[in-house]
């Protein structure tokens, strides 16, 4: 028995450390694969789909020799953005750019390096692209996990659901259960835990492994496994797993030793056991695949918790029948024998059918998740999940042998449709049923496809398709002064976005100036921070950002510091278009509605024969049916109407808080408007300088002020500042605003 415990420890010490990709990838990059550049750039940056561990993910600078040029971390303010800064000085050559991101969802790191090239392109320089293959200690960790869950909530919920219904007797000494079988039902779900806390501590193990890219020695020696536990959301969620798992053994004693003197108190801690297994079973589901869907992903997770939790009681609810069996059948033979199993089988069948119906339907959605397009299928996550589908085919007909067998109208069908075969072969066939070989089989193949399900969670997800998508680039080019700029926004929708400026004086590329760039959106008076752009190249000017948060007209304006500290402004007026957006998340289409409904319809006939009863018990005439259903349609639009006032008001607090600015600037602050607004500041607005704190103040609140704001002061004052003089256009006073606006970007 003791090895046992210890195989585990000794695969994680002889497995190499590996890493694998999870569902999170790169959606953007600056400088972009194999891009090639007349200069160095100052600064690599490295977007992701979902946040990072800072603690664990790093990026590295080699130049082609290998050597280590720089290093860099987490972005602070923004934890799905690996960035580094480059040294100052790099010769032309090919550089490598290795990533080492660990997402935070789910603990999984990736390892990949990307190539660009200062100068002229250098054969022979590759980057390597992350490895999708699940690594085998994980497997091991989450079948073992799985099967812990599976067996502890199966066999709780068989207890209530199954077992008590069909074996139950008020007269047995200690409980309503013989002690035989609740003896077994213990042991069962203290196996369950045990295996549970052997597959947590080797999940932090490998996960150990992974973020100190290290081996199971030095984890252990070094005690990296504790900076895993207080360092990473991975270890927040295992400390609470194990606690749970302590109060689960606690119950579980509490049951047994209180089980002869009081009865009531250990049947009640039985029928609570399976709410604690569903909730373990839906802490996996926060770190798997589902939480990294682009479909609701709040919704993703709980069609997938039900998928789960169907097959949670299949397959744990069989395992824990198949255990149960030889000791509840034991001092029983005969009739009485298939009597005993004929009432718990023909039970467990009837539980057991809507929820294959409710794995099917949910295993649909779960896919359509991630399956878009046919070269989804072609992937390592599409070649796991058609194994795991020949292995549920022959479950499917067991199950349906069982269940029809089960049942002396349909057998008398099976029977007529089966004359083909020998009467010998049609008689062990129920024969198997009645004496439970059906269910040990089932359970057998049960055990193997749960590998295939820890081998599928181990595995990443299809990357959409739309990171592939060209995208038309929308690009600027205007003339201000001396200079030449040309702006993009790319890809130009909402999300991530890179700002490129290429700035040319007369005939060459403007390599001595700094570019400073700041989005608006005018219609909410909304305003990015100015970006200091990093200069990638011999005039292109480039910064990165998530500012743009919605489709609609956008402005950009640019600010060209010359040597001398001039300052020539650029602005440009963009649509940005909904079609090039990072894809965070996609509208629900027909199909998914359909499994929709499907499962609200199941999980509705789930329920429907407690409902039955409830209405029996309650004896309804006519009128308190009539007046029930009416208390119920008032309760629901109670319910609808709360949750739209409850939308309006936090609709209406928004606008309290960001309301829509009234009256909306409609003058670009380009370089003709600031000209207009200086001489119109000069001539109506100098009186401000005699009001110098005041004044102060007013240039203090640039970086927050809106636009709107600034307008009421132009033509009412504030405070002690008095309004500008004269009379003045709408015209005049934006330009007055925006032009006294630039004093911040003076600052």
């Amino acid at each position: 028995m003791k090895l046992l415990w210890v195989l585990p420890l000794i695969l994680a010490a002889i497995l190499p450390p590996v890493t694998a990709r999870a569902h999170g990838y790169v959606v953007r990059a600056i400088p972009a694969d194999r891009s090639m550049l007349e200069r160095p750039p100052t600064r690599l940056q490295y977007w992701f789909s979902e946040d990072l561990e800072p603690r664990f993910s790093e990026i590295k600078l080699r130049d082609q020799s290998g050597e280590v040029i720089a290093s860099g971390s987490v972005d602070a303010e923004n934890h799905a953005l690996l960035s580094l800064r480059v040294p100052a000085g790099l010769g032309d050559g090919a550089y490598i750019v290795e990533l080492r991101p660990a997402f935070a969802s789910d603990g999984h790191v990736i390892a990949e390096s990307r190539v660009f090239f200062v100068g002229e392109e250098v054969g022979g320089i590759i980057g390597s692209a992350a490895d999708d293959r699940a690594l085998p200690l994980e497997v091991i960790w989450r079948a073992g996990l799985n099967l812990a869950n599976f067996l502890f909530f199966g066999a709780s919920l068989l207890y209530a659901v199954v077992l008590l219904p069909a074996w139950g007797n008020r007269r047995n000494p200690h409980g309503i259960l013989p002690s035989r079988v609740t003896r077994r039902l213990r042991n069962c779900l203290a196996a369950a835990v045990a295996l549970a806390l052997l597959a947590n501590l080797v999940a932090l193990l490998q996960q150990s492994m992974v973020f100190f890219n290290a081996d199971a020695l030095q984890v252990i020696q070094q005690s990296l496994w504790g900076v895993v536990l207080i360092g990473s959301r991975f270890g927040d969620l295992w400390i609470f797993r194990l606690v749970l798992l302590i109060f689960c053994a606690v119950l579980i004693f509490v049951a047994e030793f209180y089980r002869a003197l009081m009865p009531g108190l250990s049947a009640g801690i039985w029928r609570g056991l399976p709410w604690l297994g569903a909730l373990f079973i839906g802490l996996t589901m926060v770190t798997g695949h589902a939480a990294g869907s682009t479909l609701m992903p709040w919704l993703a997770i709980a069609v997938d918790w039900l998928h789960a939790l169907a097959a949670a009681f299949w397959t744990g609810g069989a395992l824990a029948l198949t255990l149960v069996l030889p000791a509840a059948l034991a001092p029983l033979d005969g009739e009485r024998r298939r009597q005993a199993i004929r009432a718990v089988m023909l039970r467990f069948s009837r539980m057991v059918t809507p929820l294959v119906a409710l794995m099917i339907i949910s295993g649909i959605y779960n896919a359509a998740n991630f399956f878009v397009t046919p070269a989804d299928l072609d992937t390592g996550y599409g070649r796991t999940l058609a194994v795991k589908l020949l292995l549920i085919a022959p479950l499917l007909l067991i199950g349906a042998w069982q269940h029809i067998v089960l049942r002396p109208p349909l057998a008398a069908r099976l029977e007529r449709a089966c004359a083909i075969l020998p009467r010998s072969h049609r008689a062990w066939m129920a024969q198997a049923v009645a004496t439970g070989k059906a269910l040990r089989l089932e359970v057998l193949l049960m055990l193997t496809l749960l590998g295939a399900v820890a081998f599928l969670s181990a595995t990443p997800v299809p990357e959409p398709a739309s990171l592939k998508d060209e995208i038309e680039t929308p690009q600027i080019t205007q003339i201000v002064g001396e200079y030449t700029i040309t702006s993009a926004i790319i890809p130009g929708g909402p999300g991530v976005n890179t700002y490129d400026s290429v700035v040319w004086r007369g005939e060459a590329p403007a390599a001595d100036v700094n570019v400073h760039l700041q989005l608006v959106h005018p219609r909410r008076g909304v305003r990015s921070p100015w970006h200091q752009t990093e200069q990638v190249e011999e005039g292109l000017y480039v910064a990165a950002g998530d500012d743009i948060d919605e489709a609609g007209e956008w402005w950009s304006l640019i600010n060209i510091v010359s040597e001398d500290g001039s300052v020539t402004r650029a602005a440009a007026v963009w649509e940005i278009s909904e079609a090039a957006a990072v894809i965070q998340s996609c509208p629900p289409n027909v199909g998914h509605f359909a499994l929709l409904l499907g499962i609200i319809f199941i999980l509705a006939s789930l329920v429907q024969r407690r409902a039955r009863r409830l209405l029996s018990a309650l004896n309804l005439g006519p009128a308190s049916a009539l007046l029930a259903l009416g208390a119920l349609v008032v309760s629901i639009g109670v319910m609808v109407a709360g949750a739209l006032l409850i939308n309006e008001r936090l609709r209406q607090y928004e606008e309290t808080l960001y309301p829509p600015p009234e009256p909306v600037n409609t003058v670009l602050p380009d370089a003709e408007s600031l000209r207009r607004g200086a001489a119109l500041y000069r001539e109506r607005c100098m009186v401000w300088q005699g009001h110098s704190a005041d004044f102060r103040a007013l240039r203090n609140r640039l970086g927050t002020a809106r636009d709107d704001f600034l307008y009421g002061v132009v033509v009412g004052g504030w405070r002690e500042l008095p309004a500008c003089e004269g009379d003045l256009s709408e015209r005049d006073r934006w330009d007055i605003v925006n032009y006294f606006r630039t004093f911040e970007a003076r600052e």
